[in-house]
């Protein structure tokens, strides 16, 4: 994992405000400082701020307030071609009248390199692996109609990379693509970043990517980082209710704080009954609380759970075979939507619809966050 030290960073945000109206702030007081050679997504639904953000770092946009920084150097009166970054974007953005060859020996050209080293950069580009495992050096003379999804998207990042910046900025690369070929492009994507040592910020609404692929994730919503994070304390360690909410399924029931003591919540939930919480927003009895728990951490055995754990009943509602895994829905508490998934093993049993069980978990596994 890179150190994230300040005094290490090679991008910072410190302050940064963002306004299309001179009212309404998209970005809100952004502080984020990246070491070389971090793989860094931002992550967040629609409107929340993370691609302005990009925007604003790749000189698109302009900053209302504050500083960014490269190197230490501030950027925000740089225009984008005189940053150095490398960009690939959603839509690929290959000049469609230009053969792959040439689109690959644009940004060479606007930076005043020779022909011959052009032509050299170009070629090794082709054979390189930002294109995979397959040489595309007969792809040169086509155009970009004349090639796949996943085809153009490897020539619009080997043109990101065929400059060698020192950063590279991918708004939602991948979006365009089959399930499939989307897969394949993140590893390949991710183990070339790593390889080649480029400081990557990635921008995208899709958690699984996210995960996958970063060293840290910055969770955006209502213009702030709701929590910046690697990928499994984000998972395991939601810091509030929005990041558990909406990184991977998750379970929640509605309570009340009834007391903490030794590091443990016991919450009332609304229906009266009790459970066990690890308190992570919430600080004396009396509060209102979501607890928070992943349907993979919920406990049938009760061997597994200590003795004075407190368990629910669960009415199940629906059993669904996912292959590897099997998914059950019960009704707990009063919700109707509580997930269940166990792994699909010879001895693992299979639910069925109106069988009552008794459910637990570790109290560390489930969260009592702001509600």
């Amino acid at each position: 994992m890179a150190d994230t030290a300040k005094n290490d960073a090679f991008v910072e945000f410190e302050r940064v405000q963002k306004s299309y109206d001179g009212v309404n702030l998209v970005v809100k007081d952004l502080n984020l400082s990246m070491p070389r050679g971090e793989f860094l997504t931002m992550l967040g639904p629609s409107g929340s701020g993370k691609t302005t953000c990009l925007m604003m770092l790749a000189g698109f946009e302009t900053a209302t307030h504050g500083d960014i920084r490269l190197g230490g150097t501030s950027i925000n009166n740089i225009p984008p071609h005189k940053r150095g970054i490398g960009m690939v974007f959603q839509n690929y953005a290959l000049f469609p009248h230009m053969t792959v060859a040439e689109n690959l020996a644009f940004p060479l050209e606007v930076r005043k390199i020779g022909k011959s080293e052009r032509e050299e950069k170009v070629m090794r580009a082709l054979g390189g692996r930002a294109l995979g495992m397959v040489q595309m050096q007969d792809f040169a003379g086509r155009r970009p109609s004349q090639l796949s999804g996943g085809q153009q998207q490897r020539i619009a990042l080997s043109r990101a990379l065929v400059f060698e910046p020192e950063l590279v900025l991918m708004d939602e690369p991948l979006g365009a693509l089959d399930k499939q070929l989307r897969e394949t492009l993140q590893f390949e994507i991710t183990n070339l970043a790593h390889e080649l040592g480029i400081t990557t910020v990635y921008v995208t609404h899709d958690q699984t990517e996210a995960l996958t692929m970063s060293d840290r994730v910055a969770v955006f919503e209502n213009g702030r980082i709701q929590q910046l994070a690697p990928p499994d304390k984000l998972y395991e360690e939601p810091e509030n209710s929005f990041v558990a909410q909406f990184i991977g399924e998750n379970n929640t029931l509605e309570g009340v704080i009834k007391e903490i003591k030794g590091g443990v919540a016991l919450v009332r939930l609304d229906n009266g009954d009790l459970i066990d919480a690890k308190p992570i927003n919430v600080t004396e009895a009396g509060q209102r609380t979501r607890v928070s728990i992943r349907p993979e951490r919920v406990e049938m055995d009760k061997s597994r759970l200590s003795p004075d754990a407190h368990t629910l009943k669960a009415e199940v509602l629906e059993f669904i075979y996912m292959g590897d895994i099997f998914r059950t829905r019960l009704r707990v508490a009063g919700n109707d939507d509580f997930v269940i998934k166990t792994r699909n093993a010879p001895d693992q049993v299979r639910l069925q619809p109106g069988q009552m069980i008794d459910i637990g978990w570790l109290a560390d596994d489930c969260r009592a966050l702001d509600a």
